[in-house]
C-alpha cells in the first residue's frame, strides 16, 4: 500500500519560516519525480516546486523562487520543502506526490495546512 505522509505545517507570523516533509512508503521512491503543490480553497491546485528523482535538478514556481528549496533524501524516502520569508499570500494546504515515468502513475498525500499570519 502506497502512502505519502506530509508534515511539517502549522501557523507561522509574516516573513517566518517553515519545513515541510513528505514520508513515502510503499513505492521505489527513487524511482518517483517528487514536487510540491498548493491548493487554497476555491482554486485549482498549483504546482510549487519539483525535484528529479536523484535529486540533480529542480523547479520552482515564479513566486516562491529565491524563498523555497526542495530537496530529497532517497535513503529515507523523504522529500522536503524548506520555505522562508513566508506571505500570507503562501496560506494553502501543501501536497506532496510522486510520479512515475514508466508505466505513468501518480501518488499524492493527504496534505498539510499551513498558514500565514500575524
Amino acid at each position: 500500500q502506497v502512502q505519502l505522509v506530509e508534515s511539517g505545517g502549522g501557523l507561522v507570523q509574516p516573513g517566518g519560516s517553515l519545513k515541510l516533509s513528505c514520508a513515502a512508503s510503499g513505492i521505489i521512491f527513487s524511482m518517483y519525480t517528487t514536487g510540491w503543490y498548493r491548493q487554497v480553497p476555491g482554486k485549482q491546485r498549483e504546482l510549487v516546486a519539483t525535484i528529479t528523482s536523484g535529486g540533480g535538478s529542480a523547479n520552482y514556481a515564479e513566486f516562491v523562487k529565491g524563498r523555497f528549496t526542495i530537496s530529497r533524501d532517497n535513503a529515507k524516502n523523504t522529500v522536503y520543502l524548506q520555505m522562508n520569508s513566508l506571505k500570507p499570500e503562501d496560506t494553502a494546504v501543501y501536497y506532496c506526490k510522486c510520479h512515475r515515468n514508466l508505466n505513468p502513475v501518480d501518488y499524492w498525500g493527504q496534505g498539510t495546512q499551513v498558514t500565514v499570519s500575524s
